[in-house]
């Protein structure tokens, strides 16, 4: 898929170059104390002409504290890992595409971008290690070699030339294992077929709501849990429940546009809505859609009916990611036998319908459509492994639906879609920031016979099952489970309503399981 950012080393590479180029005619003062270093002791007119900005690859590898070799340079970033080559000239190669670049700053921009498509520079110097070791020790090592006298440097700033002299670098990936976060398994069809009968897919993707590993469902949300704002978390703490929940911030709150645009299909709702309403444990699936980086955000508000949220306005359009089907998991935790059966099915149907994995889904049945921090470290997971290895930004969109909570408007169920936003990189042990992300709602035409028959088989699957609804019980005063559900999915039927005998006679089933 094509990059978010620039795709051509000739763009992005280019917009960064500045922050690690010489000053203004140092590129003569170099030479000059090029061609008179034989007879100049160290600490003499080179170190005195080139100043911590000066000092560039080329330098160092005229120098003799670098070498030019294959697979030398590296970027750990966000448990991702880049590789590069070191050039003669001091250009990096990345081995992943074969891109030029030509300064750390460039390349680690570039990479940390597909990563982050909200940052905005690279801190180079600081991020690239050279057989291991930041580029900045060594920058620091020709000071003291050729500027004895200078005072040293701080070796744990971004250097000079790369603009934030004020970030701490990210500590990179030996520190996310010291901060105690699990890694959650990859969403099923981010998987290569080798690797799906390794994992549940269906039990990791509902781990962040919490339960006991092995239980038969999925705990009841019984009691009430008060959201925290992101800004009193503070540094991730182990003794922190993980099942709290956090306020989703928006991108307007942080001076920062919604990096994609998003558009879900009405029948996508109507599903997973339909799915987190039948039971009182939660559930999970999946999400089938596709990634354009060429729709343009007008083609969108075209689609948009009247009644739905306008799409955030940015001054140059961002890809559109496009919810298409929604993929129930009809499985129990602790059934890994099922679990496989379940993960291969819907890798099937998403590679039949020529469909990518876009994102997931899970409910919280009696409480508010939150993410708890355990639900923001799993969907930094799944972005970072949806993302894969390609050279190209794709998001992974999770949603949250919150049926039978008292506190939403009305009787239609809250779902609420949100995305992660890495740390600060100078604050990298705390949690990733559940971003509030801005959708334009589709509304179908009809409903298609893939939706009925999969509401047909969730009605199997939940029939007798100890935490099934029954919806012939008050919900409120004056109204049952069945009204509460027959609401809710009003909102989000299609255009054309000859299917709705066929509800109805859904529902009548729904009334008679209890």
């Amino acid at each position: 898929m094509a990059a978010l950012a620039a795709a051509s080393p000739g763009g992005d590479e280019g917009l960064e170059e500045d922050e690690d180029e010489l000053e203004p005619g140092l590129d003569e003062a170099e030479a000059e104390a090029e061609a008179g270093s034989g007879a100049r002791p160290a600490g003499g007119s080179r170190g005195a002409v080139l100043t911590r900005r000066g000092i560039t690859l080329r330098v160092l590898l005229r120098d003799g504290l670098l070498e030019p070799a294959r697979g030398v340079l590296s970027i750990y970033y966000l448990g991702k890992k880049f590789v590069g080559d070191l050039g003669a000239d001091g250009t990096i190669r990345w081995q992943e595409t074969g891109q030029v670049f030509n300064s750390p700053s460039a390349w680690a921009t570039h990479c940390k971008r597909l990563v982050n498509p909200a940052k905005k520079s690279g801190c180079g110097w600081a991020s690239v290690r050279y057989k291991g070791q930041k580029l900045d020790q060594y920058k620091a090592a020709w000071l003291r070699q050729h500027q004895p006298n200078a005072p040293p440097a701080d070796e744990s700033l971004a250097s000079e030339g790369e603009g934030e002299d004020e970030e701490v670098p990210e500590e990179e990936e030996e520190e996310v294992a010291r901060e105690g976060r699990a890694p959650v398994p990859e969403p099923v069809a981010a998987k290569k077929p080798e690797e799906r009968s390794k994992k549940q897919p269906c039990k990791s993707a509902a781990e962040p709501a919490g339960t006991e590993h092995g239980a038969p469902a999925k705990r009841m949300e019984s009691k009430a849990r008060a959201p925290v704002r992101y800004c009193s978390l503070g540094t991730r703490d182990s003794a922190r429940n993980p099942q709290t929940l956090v306020e989703v911030t928006s991108f307007a709150a942080i001076n920062k546009f919604q990096p994609f645009n998003v558009a879900i299909s009405s029948n996508v709702l109507l599903l997973l809505d339909f799915h987190s309403h039948l039971t009182r444990s939660e559930v999970v699936g999946y999400l089938g859609g596709r990634w354009d980086t060429n729709t343009q955000c007008r083609c969108l508000c075209e689609w948009v009916p009247p009644r739905t949220r306008s799409i955030t306005t940015h001054p140059v359009s961002p890809p559109v990611l496009t919810v298409l089907r929604a993929f129930p998991c009809r499985t129990r935790l602790g059934d890994a036998e099922a679990a496989g059966a379940v993960e291969e099915e819907i890798c099937q149907s998403l590679f039949l319908r020529g469909l990518s994995l876009v994102g997931w889904y899970h409910s919280h049945p009696f409480g508010p459509a939150l993410p708890s921090l355990h639900d923001i470290d799993a969907q930094m997971d799944y972005q970072l492994k949806l993302q894969g290895s390609g050279n190209g930004f794709q998001p992974c969109l999770a949603l949250i639906c919150g049926p039978y909570y008292h506190g939403n408007p009305g009787v239609e169920s809250k779902i609420a879609p949100f995305w992660v936003m890495p740390p600060p990189e100078q604050r990298p042990n705390d949690y990733g920031i559940p971003m509030d992300v801005e959708v334009a709602y589709i509304q179908d035409g009809f409903l298609t016979n893939d939706v009925l028959q999969e509401m047909t088989l969730l009605m199997d699957f939940y029939k007798g099952a100890p935490d099934l609804v029954k919806f012939q019980e008050l919900w409120s005063q004056d109204q049952t489970y069945l009204d509460k559900l027959k609401g809710s999915l009003a909102s989000r039927t299609p255009k054309d309503q000859s299917f709705s005998h066929v509800l109805e006679q859904i529902f009548s089933l729904l009334k008679l399981s209890g």
